[in-house]
């Protein structure tokens, strides 16, 4: 089983209210070979939401204490995020995910590259924390790109 990024599968959950509709992603879901998750939303996020950043490092940071997630305007919500990291975690395990693909450059989901922190729409390496989550997991994710890559090999 695939999990996907809601946002991915054209659900207008992203911070903005919006969707990331991906095609590919649609269709293995109408065939039922991958479910749709959303760890912000897992985490008490309503949509929409006030953007929010990774502050002080990156997704491992905060799972480890030492950066945090903050809103736009400055309301820590590093706990949320974690909730919401720990909720896909179970998902993935409980339905036997053998990768998961998350949308690029989110505080949760980004897999290779995230916001610097300074909202000012600058990307760095770095993963989102529940990318971070999973592969600590030994759990296989993708950003939506490297996933399209992947299919065609």
């Amino acid at each position: 089983m695939i999990l996907v990024s809601s946002c991915l599968a054209g659900f207008e959950v992203r911070y903005n209210g919006t969707h990331c509709l991906n095609h590919q992603i649609m269709k293995l879901i109408e065939e039922k070979k991958a479910i749709p998750v959303c760890p912000e939303i897992l985490g008490g996020f309503s949509t929409p939401r006030e953007p929010a950043e990774i502050i002080g490092g990156n997704g491992e940071d905060v799972l480890d204490g030492k950066a945090k997630v903050i809103e736009k305007s400055g309301r820590d919500v590093t706990e949320l995020y974690i909730k919401g990291a720990y909720m896909a975690l179970n998902k993935a395990i409980d339905v036997h995910a053998t990768i998961v693909v998350l949308k690029e450059y989110s505080p949760s989901c980004g897999s290779s590259m995230i916001f610097n922190g300074e909202f000012k729409d600058k990307k760095i390496a770095g993963n989102g924390v529940t990318a971070a989550l999973l592969k600590r997991n030994g759990i296989q994710v993708l950003s939506e790109k490297q996933f399209a890559d992947h299919l065609y090999r």
